[in-house]
């Protein structure tokens, strides 16, 4: 598997990158086998600030405020033509607010670590097809989520 991070929000320390990076690593490629994604998937993963999320998020979704994550599939399914083969495993892009996951660690107390590598996993979920709009949705991938962060031992305390 290929993760390409990239790391456009300044305020993470040389030190949090390098002992983040091994761990979205780990995140984003458990979510993937833990969902039978493709062995050889690639997965490009930005952290950026709120402004330019903030950018995004009413370009693309129409949404006037930074959220935390945002993902871009490139694998999606259409139903008319459902025997389509990507000629590649790249996935897609996740982009997430930094700042977003140091507001949201403090307010769910819990690490930022446990807060980005948190995100990095949800937003691998929505780049294999899940999603949290109706219930049972959303309790699937709840349990996806929980699954993977339980195996890189970054439970919710």
């Amino acid at each position: 598997m290929i993760i390409d991070i990239s790391w456009e929000e300044e305020s993470i320390s040389p030190e949090e990158r390098e002992s983040l990076t091994d761990l979205l690593n780990q995140g984003v490629q458990e979510a993937i086998r833990r969902s039978d994604g493709p062995e050889e998937a690639e997965v490009s993963l930005v952290l950026i600030n709120d402004e330019r999320i903030h950018e995004l998020n009413l370009e693309y979704r129409g949404v006037d405020r930074p959220t935390d994550v945002l993902s871009f599939a490139l694998q999606e399914e259409v139903e008319e033509e459902p025997d389509i083969v990507a000629e590649d495993d790249m996935l897609g892009d996740i982009l997430i607010s930094v700042e977003r996951a140091r507001e949201q660690a403090k307010e769910y107390g819990h690490s930022f670590e446990r807060e980005i590598i948190y995100l990095a996993v949800h937003g691998t979920l929505h780049l294999l097809g899940y999603d949290h709009e109706e219930e049972t949705d959303k309790q699937e991938m709840r349990s996806k989520e929980e699954e993977v962060m339980s195996r890189l031992k970054l439970e919710r305390v």
